[in-house]
């Protein structure tokens, strides 16, 4: 039996990565998390180093990919109704922040800067299948 583990996920923080671990282990998966106490200690450091990284032994890497599959959350509109891609027309819609402005960078260098969050952000949504960006409607 092989016993070698191989990463399904990477998460920036260790905080989702240890709910999808308890789902793993609910349904009687091993899992092992890596760079966790890193990240923990120092956040900053998630960008450079890959996140936590989320590892199943490999003989579970199928069951484990497919609840995970089952489990991630896609936008949905006011009425709970899955957004779909206009390109595609599936439903696999995520949305994801940008700097595609002056505004947008502006901010983006002051919050750096000053250590504050962003206080101008533009979000778009991507289609996971198709990677066709598109725009939130107001």
């Amino acid at each position: 039996m092989n016993s070698t583990f191989v990463t399904i996920a990477k998460f920036p923080y260790s905080t989702e990565a240890q709910i999808v671990k308890g789902r793993l282990e609910a349904d009687g998966i091993e899992v092992f998390l890596r760079d966790n106490i890193t990240i923990d200690t120092d956040p900053l450091v998630s960008q450079a180093i890959g996140g936590v990284k989320l590892k199943v032994l490999t003989k579970d890497e199928k069951e484990a990919r497919a609840i995970l599959k089952s489990i991630k959350a896609y936008s949905v509109d006011d009425n709970g109704l899955p957004i779909k891609c206009p390109n595609c027309n599936q439903g696999h819609v995520e949305v994801f922040s940008t700097i595609t402005n002056f505004k947008s960078f502006i901010a983006f260098l002051v919050g750096i800067l000053s250590g504050t969050l962003p206080f101008s952000t533009r979000y778009q949504y991507k289609c996971e299948d198709c990677k066709t960006e598109f725009p939130i409607k107001n």
